[in-house]
C-alpha cells in the first residue's frame, strides 16, 4: 500500500532519494580519508560547487563508488523481483564486483563475495557471519545501500525493518552493522513521509527516531552486561545530535568541527557515520558558516564532505536522507550532469516508483 501524498511528489522524492545517493558519493569520493578541512579548503570545496553549478563549467564526470554501485544493485533487484530476493540479490552483488572491481570496495566485502562465489551461492549468509572472527562487519555497508529499501516500504515499518536487516546480513552481521542500517532506513523513510513546504522539527525527528532506536537496541540481548550508552549506542548518538543542534541554534559558539567528530565520529562503521549522515542533514535546515548556499540538501551533502574522513558514504547517507525529503527539484541539473550515471539512477528511480505504486 503507498502513502496517502500526491503522486507526483512522492515520485519526485524516490527520484531525489537515488539521486541523493549517487551526488553525495560522486562529490565527496574525492575528499575520503582526508583530515577535516580547513578554512582555505573550505572556501575550495565552495567554489568547486558553485562551478559545478554553473552552465558553463565542463569539468570532467565523476565517477561513483561501491556505495552506489551495490544500491544500484539493491534497486535492480528490487525492480526486476518485486521484492527482496537475496540469492538474486547477493548474485548481483558479486556480478557487479567482478566487472567493475575498481569502485573501491573494501576487502571485508570482496573475501565475502569471493566467498559466495566459490559456494555457488549454496550458502549465502556464512561468509558474512565468518566475517572478523564472527562477529561480523560492524561497518557502514549495509547502511549506504539501504535507500531503495526505504522507498520500497515507504510507510509499511515492519516491512522496513525486516527488509533491510535480511539484506544487510548478506555482508555485514554485527549488531552495530544490522542497526545502523535500520537506522538509516527509518530516517529514509520518515523523511519521505514529510511535507517539505512544512518546517521541519529537528527535535520532533530525532524523538521518533530514538523511540524506534529504543525499541530495536533494547532486543540486544547480547549487549545486556555492557553500560547503558553501549546497549543503545545509536540512541545515545541521537540524543548527542540533538544537543549539538541545540548548541548550535542557541550558542553563538557553533560546536567546533573537533567536537562533533569526537562525539559522532566519521570513520566507515556504521555508529560513526550513520548518526553523522543525520546529523549533517538536520543541522542543514539552518545556515551553517563557510556554507554559502540557500539550497539546504546541497548544504548538507557539502558540510558532510567539510568533515572529512568517510566522506563518499557519509554524503550519500545525507543525500539519500536529504533528498527524500525535498525531492528532486533540490538538486541542481548542472552538478548532475557532472555525476556518473545520474540518468540511469532517475530512471531507475522512476521503475522502482512504478512498481511500489502497482504492487496490490
Amino acid at each position: 500500500m503507498i502513502p496517502k501524498m500526491d503522486l507526483s511528489l512522492l515520485s519526485k522524492k524516490f527520484r531525489g532519494s537515488m539521486l541523493g545517493v549517487l551526488t553525495g558519493d560522486c562529490l565527496g569520493s574525492p575528499y575520503e580519508n582526508d583530515e577535516p578541512l580547513s578554512t582555505a579548503s573550505k572556501v575550495i570545496l565552495q567554489k568547486s560547487f558553485d562551478k559545478l553549478e554553473g552552465p558553463l563549467f565542463k569539468a570532467p564526470v565523476m565517477q561513483f563508488t561501491d556505495d552506489s554501485a551495490m544500491t544500484k544493485s539493491v534497486v535492480e533487484s528490487l525492480i526486476e523481483k518485486r521484492g527482496l530476493d537475496l540469492d538474486d540479490l547477493s548474485k548481483k552483488f558479486v556480478k557487479r564486483y567482478y566487472q567493475e572491481p575498481n569502485r573501491g570496495y573494501g576487502q571485508g566485502i570482496v573475501t565475502v563475495f569471493q566467498k559466495l562465489r566459490g559456494n555457488k551461492f549454496s550458502d549465502l549468509m556464512t561468509p558474512a557471519r565468518e566475517q572478523f572472527n564472527g562477529q561480523g562487519s560492524m561497518g557502514n555497508g549495509g547502511a549506504m545501500r539501504v535507500a531503495p529499501i526505504a522507498l520500497f516500504c515507504c510507510n509499511d515499518y515492519d516491512q522496513l525493518v525486516n527488509m533491510t536487516k535480511r539484506a544487510t546480513k548478506l555482508t555485514h552481521t554485527h549488531k552495530f552493522g544490522v542497526n545502523g542500517a535500520i537506522l538509516q532506513a527509518i530516517a529514509i523513510q520518515k523523511s519521505l513521509m514529510m511535507d517539505p513546504k512544512q518546517a521541519l522539527n529537528y527535535a520532533t525527528f530525532l524523538e521518533d527516531l530514538i523511540n524506534k532506536m529504543d525499541v530495536i537496541e533494547e532486543n540486544d540481548e547480547e549487549f545486556l552486561e555492557l553500560s547503558e550508552s553501549e546497549i543503545q549506542p545509536f540512541k545515545t548518538q541521537l540524543r548527542i545530535i540533538e544537543r549539538l543542534i541545540e548548541k548550535s541554534l542557541t550558542n553563538e559558539n557553533e560546536p567546533h568541527t573537533d567536537e562533533i567528530l569526537k562525539l559522532l565520529g566519521n570513520n566507515v562503521t556504521a555508529l560513526h557515520s550513520v548518526p553523522t549522515a543525520i546529523f549533517c542533514f538536520l543541522r542543514a535546515q539552518y545556515p551553517i558558516a563557510e556554507i554559502n548556499t540557500e539550497n539546504p540538501m546541497r548544504r548538507a551533502i557539502q558540510y558532510a564532505i567539510t568533515l572529512g574522513g568517510d566522506t563518499d558514504t557519509i554524503a550519500s547517507m545525507a543525500g539519500a536522507i536529504a533528498g527524500a525529503y525535498y525531492g528532486e527539484d533540490n538538486i541542481n541539473a548542472q552538478l548532475l550532469n557532472h555525476c556518473e550515471a545520474a540518468a540511469e539512477f532517475k530512471e531507475l528511480a522512476n521503475k522502482l516508483f512504478d512498481v511500489v505504486t502497482t504492487i496490490k
